[in-house]
């Protein structure tokens, strides 16, 4: 009688066991597909921002490729100017403000206290 309680025992430790196991599998399994989705996840948004960069950098490519901007840059950094335009050459802001003219500070004229002013309404 005691194999058999001993065997019936091993008969459901065993099973059980087994199905712990499987259990505890089967919930690494879905925790590892959880990373591995929020991976994705943050990798397509990478993506994404990448992409949406490479669009700002191609237009600003085509900016630049522009004959718009290359001759603006001509005339800005070169001095060039087409024919029968007038180049003004400007002296630099420090030149400017030392030949300004000097104004006058300004002043300030603080206001009475109001015992001054009643004082003066009661003379």
């Amino acid at each position: 009688m005691n194999n058999k309680i001993v065997n019936n025992i091993i008969g459901w430790i065993v099973p059980i066991t087994v199905f712990v196991l499987l259990i505890s599998s089967f919930i690494k399994s879905i925790q590892s597909i959880k990373r591995g989705n929020m991976l994705l996840e943050k990798n397509r948004q990478n993506l994404t921002k990448i992409w949406e960069e490479n669009k700002k950098l191609e237009q600003q490519l085509e900016i630049l490729k522009s004959d718009f901007y290359i001759e603006k840059q001509l005339r800005d950094k070169l001095g060039l100017a087409k024919e029968g335009e007038i180049i003004l050459v400007l002296p630099e802001p420090e030149i400017v403000k030392k030949l300004a003219p000097k104004l006058p500070e300004p002043v300030v004229v603080k206001p009475k206290p109001n015992w001054q002013k009643w004082l003066e309404i009661f003379r």
